[in-house]
């Protein structure tokens, strides 16, 4: 269960950051930074690694971060920028974007994994961080729900390859649309060699 001791330990004004969609065939890689208000509340029983939510509770978890007054920032990397510089160095970029986006200026930044992305500000990797770090487990939640909520937004336009319920994951119904429809310019380069 995540707890404050990461941003307790940093002081200052804390941002975690985490980043959804580096596994999927198709789709961006969407990052978020999020300073959490100075009182939890009630959000720190719905905060925990948005892997280990369910949507429902996500979703909740989501509404009650932007009621509560987080201060949060999303960023992307597209489909060609995954392309062009290759998933892990995209991912970065999606974060240093979302850290621009905060309309709060952080002192520190808690980054979930082994990796920290470029920017001015002092940062501390946490491996496993969305099961350990309320801001970061903040970033993951808001970072997968505006993931999924663009994926159900393609899935309305490129029906058939069921992205309202895999998010672009390689599921194998959506491995099999790709094999039957073809790909579109959504999916990744080199998406191929994961079919």
């Amino acid at each position: 269960m995540p707890d404050l001791s990461f941003e307790q330990a940093v002081g200052g004004i804390v941002a975690g950051v985490d980043e959804v969609g580096r596994g999927p065939l198709a789709g961006p890689v969407v990052a978020a930074a999020v300073i959490l208000p100075s009182r939890l509340g009630l959000l720190a029983d719905l905060l925990d690694d948005s892997k280990k939510l369910s949507g429902a509770r996500r979703a909740r978890a989501y509404q009650a971060l932007r009621a509560a007054g987080a201060v949060i920032g999303v960023g992307a990397a597209s489909v060609s920028e995954i392309g062009r510089l290759n998933i892990l160095w995209a991912s970065m970029l999606a974060m240093e974007r979302a850290v621009l986006k905060l309309s709060v200026a952080p002192t520190h930044l808690l980054v979930d994994g082994n990796r920290a992305p470029r920017t001015a500000i002092a940062a501390t990797c946490v491996v496993k961080g969305d099961a350990r770090s309320f801001s970061i487990a903040a970033a993951s939640i808001v970072a997968k729900e505006i993931r999924d909520r663009l994926m159900r937004q393609l899935d309305a336009r490129h029906p058939g390859y069921g992205w309202a319920g895999n998010a672009g994951y390689p599921a194998p119904a959506h491995r099999a649309a790709i094999l039957r429809l073809g790909p579109t310019k959504h999916h990744r380069a080199g998406f191929g060699s994961l079919l």
